[in-house]
């Protein structure tokens, strides 16, 4: 092993002892990152924005702000067209799901601060105008379920905590063709079956709707990310100072903090590994260190951004819907493709701000 190798690997070690959804007893350095191949099943940019032929994708394309309107699939319109506009501004709102809630509360605000209209992080006319006037693409588009989407492999669906029947997999893939088509075009999964009523996502040739999602790419690289523990949220900024998007994140906890001060950037992992090691962990019934395959549904996600503070990054997740919702022990957590997006863009080096103080009990 190379000496760089080797240096990789101690930093590993280190990267993930405050980073499960279950709190150990106490601190304990435990779990490891490494740098291998990316994942079989990753994310993929979403297809062109050519408007959905559907009676309702239509309608969702065309939603306008009523301020009179009391019917409930109207809001769920409009709030599936803001989100999917916020998504491609990056100013994620997390999951797109048609819903109200407070990631989509926090993405409006943002947005609405670096336009320099209200921020009062509620969905108005001047937002929607605002919105519609910088991108007036479709919301939701047609696309045809390859023969690559279907074919996996897939992994079965696991207990959360069963890391012996994780470590046997070749690759923590998504469990399903739903759930891989959900999280590429940045949806939630009801929301994927909601707008395509009856549709078997695990059949080639069928034409499914689809949002036209964010490409998960920024126009500029990141010098400083800001991560707010109070709002959950995370903001990246390029050289000269200028937000370039903004993600809803799970920051800690009142029992595991996160950590305060001004950190940095150390390296990337693209496709993460997990190692659980009984000898340095309270919980868990494991008795001999397991290392957990790459994939999305690895308990990191499919992204690592290791930080100068020794076990502690910003990483994706399984479980997307979750992004601010569920307290994290320390580390911080982003939707996989807002990871993925962030880790694209981000340089070594860069400054790591964490400000404010975890209101989210673990």
């Amino acid at each position: 092993m190379t000496g760089l190798v080797s240096r990789f690997a101690l930093i590993a070690v280190l990267a993930l002892s405050a980073c499960d959804d279950k709190p150990p007893a106490k601190p304990a350095p435990a779990k490891t990152v490494q740098k291998t191949a990316p994942a079989p099943t990753p994310l993929v940019p979403a297809p062109p924005a050519v408007a959905a032929a559907s009676p309702l994708a239509q309608t969702i394309n065309a939603a306008t702000f009523d301020p009179a309107a009391t019917d409930p699939d109207a809001h769920r319109n409009l709030l599936v067209r803001v989100q999917t506009l916020l998504d491609r501004a990056h100013f994620s709102p997390g999951v797109i799901d048609g819903r109200d809630g407070t990631n989509l509360t926090l993405a409006i605000k943002a947005y609405q601060g670096s336009r320099n209209i209200t921020a009062n992080g509620e969905i108005t006319k001047e937002l929607v105008d605002t919105l519609t006037a910088g991108d007036g693409g479709p919301v939701l588009v047609d696309y045809k379920i390859t023969p690559e989407d279907v074919a996996g492999p897939f992994a079965p669906v696991l207990p959360k905590e069963d890391y012996e029947a994780m470590a046997k997999l070749p690759a923590m893939n998504y469990h399903t063709p739903l759930e891989l088509l959900a999280e590429r075009f940045h949806m939630d999964e009801a929301l994927l079956q909601a707008l395509n009523p009856g549709v078997d996502f695990a059949v080639a040739g069928t034409n499914i709707v689809v949002t036209g999602a964010g490409a998960d790419k920024l126009d500029r690289k990141v010098e400083r990310i800001e991560i707010d523990k109070a709002l959950g949220q995370v903001r990246a900024f390029d050289k000269d100072g200028v937000e370039l998007a903004v993600y809803p994140a799970t920051v800690g906890s009142t029992e595991r903090p996160a950590p305060s001060g001004e950190w940095a950037v150390r390296t990337l992992a693209p496709a993460p590994t997990y190692t659980y090691d009984p000898s340095r962990l309270t919980f868990g019934k494991p008795k001999a260190k397991l290392t957990i395959k790459a994939g999305p549904n690895n308990p990191v996600g499919s992204t690592w951004i290791d930080l100068t503070k020794d076990t502690y990054g910003i990483h994706g997740t399984p479980d997307p819907k979750l992004v601010n919702k569920r307290a994290s022990h320390g580390c911080v957590r982003l939707t996989n493709w807002d990871a993925a997006e962030l880790g694209s863009a981000v340089n070594k080096g860069a400054k790591v701000i964490f400000m404010g103080a975890e209101a989210r009990a673990s």
